[in-house]
């Protein structure tokens, strides 16, 4: 099992992850693109790289708008695998 963030560990990790903000055992962020199209080619990078991390998003798309939010269900909270994920995700972005 993949152990929890302590929350130290979890400010410092947001501290270095532009643009995610914590929301209780999860951590969110919004990503506006240029366009629909543009919003579903980002989604489906970002369902590459949670594919090869074995560890998969909650996707909200509205419009231009791609909502990610990662916690880590099957150890009730935030780890290590969230922040790696989440700083993938903002390197493709």
């Amino acid at each position: 099992m993949t152990a929890l963030l302590t929350q130290n560990e979890i400010d410092q990790a947001l501290a270095t992850l532009d643009g995610w903000s914590r929301s209780g055992s999860q951590i969110t962020r919004t990503f506006v693109l240029p366009s629909f199209p543009a919003a579903l080619v980002f989604t489906c990078t970002v369902g590459h790289l949670a594919e090869r991390a074995d560890h998969h998003p909650d996707i909200l798309v509205t419009y231009r708008k791609v909502t990610l939010t990662l916690s880590t269900h099957s150890a009730g909270g935030l780890t290590r695998k969230d922040v790696d994920l989440a700083g993938e995700i903002n390197a493709v972005v």
